[in-house]
């Protein structure tokens, strides 16, 4: 047990550095296309964030759909969003998370209780 402490506490300087480094590069890819990291779950692919998403205001729904839809023109175009809005781009800002987490808590409260879910789970 020591030495697994031990081994950790080495380790976890150049863990956290890693993680950094590698934090910022996807922040700097994202920042590219002018997106947020929450922007890249797939509603097609989990259900949970597809209720997750009908549960949030219609405006950020709108500004996500527009986000996801510029990054696909410049990703077409073999373009990036211009460097001044790349600075302003905020790409860690969670809007989903708080929905999400939710939706995943209601899930596994309904499993324990074995009870069916109160909105459709079905894929398109």
């Amino acid at each position: 047990m020591a030495a697994k402490q031990a081994l950790q506490k080495a380790f976890d300087p150049i863990w956290n550095w890693a993680s950094r480094r590698y934090q910022a590069a996807v922040a700097k890819e994202l920042k590219k296309y002018g997106l947020r990291y929450d922007d890249l779950y797939d509603d097609l692919y989990d259900l949970d964030i597809k209720e997750a998403l009908s549960r949030l205001p219609q405006e950020e729904v709108d500004l996500r759909n527009q986000r996801l839809k510029r990054a696909m023109d410049y990703s077409m175009k073999h373009q990036y969003l211009p460097k001044e809005l790349q600075a302003k781009q905020t790409p860690y800002e969670p809007y989903l998370q708080d929905a999400l987490q939710l939706v995943k808590e209601e899930r596994r409260e309904h499993a324990e209780l074995g009870s069916d879910l109160p909105y459709t789970r079905s894929l398109p």
